[in-house]
Order: C-alpha cells, then sequence, then structure tokens
C-alpha cells in the first residue's frame, strides 16, 4: 500500500509564535523538536514521521539533530533524511535543520572533540546520511580543551564559506569560552548565531554569565533538556521510578537525584502549574520562555501527543510576578 503524500497544514503559521535569534536575520519556533533520543533505529519509523508531521503542522520549522543521535550514531540523521526524501523535500526552504559535531563519533584521534579535520569531515558525513547540500546551522559540540579556540571556529568559518551551512553555533560552552568563540568569529567575517546550553528549572548555569554574554554578542540561545530529562514531568511526583523511565535506565540520570527535598519542589512546581491549568512539564517551558534572550526551547517526543502536549505550553498567559517569586523560593529549596 503506497502512503499519501504528505500535505502540509495551510494554516501551519498562524499560531506559532517566533522569536530572532540574537540580533541576526533568523527567526526560530519557540518551540522547536530535537532528535536527540527518538529518531535512532530502535524507534518506530512511523510514529517518527507522525510527529515530524505534526510538528511541522503546528509551525515548527526547526529540527535539531547532532551526528551522534541514535542509537546507533548517524542514525537519526538517516532517519531524518529518509523523512525529508518522502514528505519535506517540497518544504525544504521552509526548514531551518541544524547538525553538530564534538563527541565521539569513529574510532581513532579523529573522530571528536573540535579539530578542524573532525568537524569538516563529520559535516561531510552528516549532509550525505541526511541527504542535504547544507545545513542550516552547523555547531561544535562542545569546547575542546587542547584544539585552540582559533581552529575551531575556522573550521565553522570554512563550513559557511564552502556552502555547507549557512550559520554557525556552539553547543555547551562556558560563558568564557562562549565570549572567545564568538569575538574570533566575529574576526572571521561569521558572527555566532546561536547558542545551544543545557537549560531547566533545576539546572540554570546558562543564567551566571552566558544569558548576558550571548546578549554583547548578538546570539541567540536555543535551549536543550527543558525537562531535565523528564524529571520535571509527572512521571516521579509519586517517588517512584517507572521501568520505563531514562532514571531507570540511568545513562543520564540517576535515581539518587530523586531526593526527599528534590520531590517537595517538584509537587510544589505541580500545584502552581494546576492552578494555571499547565502541566508540570508546560510550567517547565514556559518558564524559560519568561526571559527573551532565549530564542527556542528544544523539545523531544515519543508520541505526536507528549509533543502536543509540549506545544501547548504556549498558549498559556506569561507567569505573573507573584508566580515567578513562588516559583524561585521552591527552586532555592531544591
Amino acid at each position: 500500500m503506497i502512503p499519501h503524500p504528505y500535505v502540509p497544514a495551510p494554516a501551519r503559521y498562524d499560531d506559532m509564535r517566533y522569536r530572532r535569534s540574537g540580533r541576526s536575520g533568523v527567526l526560530l519556533p519557540e518551540i522547536s523538536l530535537g532528535l536527540w533520543h527518538n529518531f535512532g533505529d530502535g524507534h518506530a519509523f512511523d510514529v517518527q514521521r507522525a510527529v515530524l508531521r505534526r510538528a511541522f503542522d503546528l509551525g515548527v520549522t526547526h529540527f535539531d539533530l547532532a551526528n551522534n543521535y541514535g542509537p546507533p550514531y548517524g542514525s537519526a540523521e538517516e532517519n531524518f533524511g529518509r523523512h525529508l526524501r518522502a514528505d519535506f523535500r517540497p518544504y525544504r526552504d521552509e526548514l531551518f535543520v541544524s547538525t553538530k559535531a564534538g563527541y565521539d563519533m569513529w574510532p581513532g584521534p579523529y573522530g571528536e572533540w573540535g579539530s578542524r579535520k573532525y568537524l569538516l569531515a563529520s559535516l561531510d558525513r552528516s549532509l550525505s546520511r541526511m541527504g542535504l547540500d547544507y545545513v542550516d546551522v552547523f555547531y561544535s559540540h562542545r569546547p575542546d580543551p587542547d584544539t585552540p579556540i582559533e581552529e575551531t571556529m575556522g573550521a565553522l568559518d570554512t563550513a559557511v564559506r564552502s556552502g555547507k551551512a549557512l550559520y554557525v553555533g556552539i553547543s555547551n560552552y562556558s560563558a568564557e569560552e562562549t565570549e572567545r568563540a564568538a569575538a574570533v568569529l566575529r574576526d572571521l567575517g561569521t558572527p555566532l548565531l546561536i547558542h545551544q546550553p543545557r537549560y531547566s528549572m533545576l539546572d540554570r548555569w546558562a543564567e551566571d554569565g552566558l544569558l548576558d554574554v550571548l546578549e554583547r554578542s548578538g546570539a541567540g540561545c536555543i535551549a536543550y533538556s527543558p525537562l531535565a530529562q523528564g524529571l520535571l514531568t509527572e512521571r516521579y511526583l509519586d517517588g517512584e521510578v517507572p521501568a520505563d523511565s531514562r532514571m531507570a535506565i540511568g545513562h543520564f540520570l540517576t535515581r539518587d537525584r530523586l531526593t526527599p527535598g528534590l520531590l517537595d519542589t517538584l509537587r510544589g512546581l505541580d500545584k502552581i502549574a494546576q492552578a494555571r491549568g499547565q502541566s508540570l512539564a508546560q510550567l517547565a517551558l514556559t518558564w524559560i520562555l519568561r526571559d527573551r534572550r532565549v530564542t527556542s526551547v528544544l523539545v523531544g517526543a515519543s508520541s505526536v501527543e507528549q509533543f502536543e502536549q509540549n506545544a501547548a505550553a504556549l498558549a498559556a498567559p506569561p507567569l505573573s510576578p507573584e508566580e515567578l517569586a513562588d516559583i524561585e523560593n521552591l527552586l532555592r529549596a531544591a
């Protein structure tokens, strides 16, 4: 049976809100779709397709990847390439696609970190896997303590000048590293478009100088792990660890994180969310977007329903000063 060709919703841009990335010409949806966990070979292809279609129908134009997303490494890009060919090729100019390189990808001394050799080789492989001529943003996924930042940023500049990327970004760089990277890129003539930090109610390191640096540099911010790997959802509110949860797997989130103090904070936040007619996850997304220096928030989704629930956070009113104060008091106690 041949599937029906995908026709996007005609009104897909009517309700989504977009924010400018720093002082650039780029507008990104306030909610973007990250393909980190749910687009590898172990996840049903038809569910991936449904999530991508629904996201685009809701006005989500930004799809975020990296070379090693999967598992296995590279499979998220390969699967995205298949979806692109089947559904999104006619709409390529409406999409904003990003990928990254920096973590381990292949064996040997040239398969990770920030050398020119690794970054540019990885970009070529990523483009091949996705079937793209260029990506909209190419990121240095993490700083390299042993490679001069001039070399890493020079590789990003080359990616743009070769036509393989339109813009460049960095991820997981400290405030000081970001300021230096932005200065090098500015001197090269390829300004820093955006930084992708881990940022949530429970992980606020970006507030300790990074957002100020980005504002001064004219760069945007797109937050990943806004739900703290699932802690900021209803999954753990009863104090139990579901067998299929990330905490049970223990790769990025371990059971010792779920302390009595944190549970009290999560339950208090959930009460605030309920009073607003939101879920805890929706409140967490609304809270991050309270700061106009944040361009977009990256969410993952294992189902259409989960993505719709996250996207519905945008329909809520802004947090009041009283709600923000109550949230701050809870977070200080976490």
